[in-house]
């Protein structure tokens, strides 16, 4: 670390001693109480709202369940007039409890604001049809949660539909390790209507209960930090943002910091739009007065004056562009790594087929052994997605896919994210290249499977000859062919073969070796099937 680098570093931890350290007539602080609340007097903490995280499959009904919430809000006033989706909200009772509800895009954004090292919500409850099964999706969600580490409630929906059937949901659950309280477990669960309300009393006196079990509490009484749910742009107010509330006390004219965004608060709204003088933890508020949209997951703080939060941005933005060059190169987690540094291997399983699906998985938790563990933490069919990208990133994973493709996206995420995936064909070569790992990972052995990428060729061309057999006419894309190398020959993001080159030319010349930019010709060893668009990648 340079000096400049350094005094940034000792001038932003300045900001953050001043913030904590203020001190006004707005606000009581105990004494030498750090800013973020890892030190917070146990006398200043008030019993706070839960926050809760609804998730599911799509049509399962997370949406009617809100709306039925929302209508019996009763500080609500008429459902009618909550005009705009502002991602989060917070719903009071008769009998005084309030519960804050996030209603987050997907399970997707919920993992994104994970893997950002934000802990947003306190419950998530998994909203399943009853009409239907446990979808791809649904398992998912429940993949997601569980890596988050928050408790779990199972509301098992549309109970009024003739085609109901409640009992071969739980049963799935069952089969999946989800044993229901009503059946001996760990997990609370109720069957409701979104559509006629039944049930749903119940489920918010099951989070309330659980919410009681977590003792939630924060200390209202500092400046204002938390997380941000969202941010737009509009053309009449400008930036608007709206924010989760988790510690301390927001109020009009507050200079605030979120991500390397900074400004005066002009206006704090609820989410029926009316107009606040101050807002406390748990709860969600729209604000106007950044000057520009934090992205979401961003810890937002509150500053003495303008001039310490500028500082502290600017201090921050340094930080963010000294370290950029280090943590682009350096990647999250591979194989390899994971081989040297831990001894638990988190794998994603994506199948073609659940019977590959249960084949691969029971096979590699198989090789678990009394030092090493095998952790399947997600396997479903289907492509490999972002979400799966998403999830790997948060809890630190390889994904293994067996006869799948990888969407566009998800591909461009994981180059971005780091993430390490392997794609097979052959059942036995995925086992046995885990395998290899554990055996490394057991003995701290110096060799590491060889699976180095050191360049990538696309096929543009293809030539029939009569003793060599298929000719790839190939323009390398990155890196350097070397002759002799292992391969991989992908097709429409599918693992079709894995061999070795059998021989490299270049202008009916046989050449050691081509760099990134020029074409060759390669030919793949005991293999001819190879196709216009294929994509060789040689390690």
């Amino acid at each position: 670390m340079n000096k400049k680098t350094k005094l940034a570093y000792l001038m932003l931890m300045k900001m953050n001693c001043k913030a904590a350290a203020y001190k006004s007539k707005k606000y009581k602080y105990a004494k030498k109480e750090k800013h973020g609340g890892d030190g917070e007097n146990e006398k200043d903490l008030k019993p706070r709202s839960p926050v809760v995280t609804l998730m599911g499959h799509v049509d399962h009904g997370k949406t009617s369940l809100l709306d039925y919430i929302r209508k019996t809000n009763i500080i609500a006033g008429e459902f009618g007039g909550i005009t705009q989706h502002v991602g989060a909200y917070n719903v009071k009772f008769k009998n005084g409890k309030s519960i804050t509800f996030l209603d987050t895009p997907g399970h997707e954004a919920f993992t994104a604001m994970r893997a950002r090292g934000t802990k947003i919500t306190d419950i998530v409850i998994i909203v399943i049809a009853t009409d239907e099964n446990v979808m791809p999706q649904t398992k998912e969600a429940i993949s997601h949660a569980q890596v988050a580490k928050v408790p779990i409630i199972f509301a098992l929906n549309k109970i009024d539909k003739v085609n109901s059937d409640p009992m071969k949901i739980k049963r799935k659950l069952s089969e999946m390790n989800f044993l229901l309280k009503e059946w001996g477990g760990n997990y609370p669960s109720q069957e409701i209507s979104a559509k006629s309300g039944e049930g749903v009393d119940q489920l918010l006196e099951k989070i309330l209960l659980e919410a009681k079990k977590l003792n939630l509490r924060a200390n209202p009484n500092k400046p204002a930090e938390g997380t941000v749910i969202e941010a737009s742009l509009e053309k009449e107010r400008g930036y608007t943002t709206t924010i989760l509330i988790q510690g301390g006390t927001l109020k009009v004219g507050d200079y605030l910091v979120a991500g390397t965004f900074h400004g005066k608060v002009k206006l704090i709204l609820n989410e029926r739009g009316k107009s606040l003088k101050k807002e406390y933890p748990s709860k969600p508020v729209i604000i106007l007065g950044l000057n520009g949209p934090p992205f979401p997951g961003e810890k937002f703080k509150v500053f003495l004056n303008e001039k310490e939060a500028k500082q502290f941005v600017e201090n921050k933005i340094k930080l963010k562009k000294e370290h950029k060059f280090r943590f682009q190169r350096k990647p999250q987690i591979t194989l390899e790594q994971m081989t040297k540094k831990i001894k638990k291997l988190k794998l994603i399983i994506k199948a073609d087929v659940d019977g590959s699906v249960e084949a691969l998985s029971d096979s590699l938790e198989n090789l678990s052994t009394d030092k090493i563990v095998v952790q399947i933490i997600y396997k479903n069919i289907g492509l490999i997605s972002e979400s799966d990208i998403l999830l790997a990133v948060a809890s630190n994973a390889i994904i293994i896919g067996f006869n799948v493709k990888i969407t566009s996206k998800a591909k461009i995420l994981a180059n971005k994210k780091k993430i390490d995936i392997r794609l097979y064909s052959v059942i036995y070569n995925a086992i046995n290249a885990i395998k290899k790992a554990l055996d490394v990972m057991t003995l701290d052995a110096k060799k590491i499977i060889p699976t180095k990428l050191v360049g990538t060729a696309k096929v543009i061309n293809c030539f029939q000859h009569k003793k060599i057999g298929t000719i790839a006419g190939c323009l390398i894309l990155t890196g350097q062919i070397k002759r002799n190398s292992k391969l991989r020959l992908i097709r429409k993001g599918q693992l079709i073969y894995s061999g070795e080159l059998n021989s490299l030319k270049r202008f009916k010349e046989d050449v050691k070796e081509v760099n990134k930019g020029y074409e060759c010709g390669i030919v793949i060893k005991n293999f001819n099937d190879i196709k216009i668009g294929d994509i060789i990648e040689l390690y």
